[in-house]
């Protein structure tokens, strides 16, 4: 399990993204870059960092699941996941 504040600063990244994003999308079509600079730097999508629902965890993330590596296979070999099934041949 990831550290709270952790997945807190990623809550509060996803926030300031939000609250900038139309102002961003005008600034950057107009081609200010000067006021782009003035925003805060956590309004810029990139510093964004994926994380896992269930534990927080950023590497091994599944983007299509939502979960990490050791999460999804916990859940898939529980049968927790419609659709998937441990492989065998």
């Amino acid at each position: 399990m990831a550290k709270t504040c952790w997945i807190e600063r990623e809550k509060r990244k996803q926030k300031t993204v939000n609250k900038y994003a139309a102002l961003r999308a005008e600034l950057k079509k107009t081609h200010d870059y000067v006021g782009l600079s003035m925003l805060p730097r956590d309004a810029s999508p990139t510093r964004l960092t994926h994380r896992c629902q269930l534990t927080g965890r950023r590497r091994g993330y599944i983007g299509r699941f939502k979960l990490s590596r050791i999460a999804f296979r916990e859940l898939a070999n529980g049968g927790m996941i419609p659709g998937i099934t441990k492989s065998s041949w």
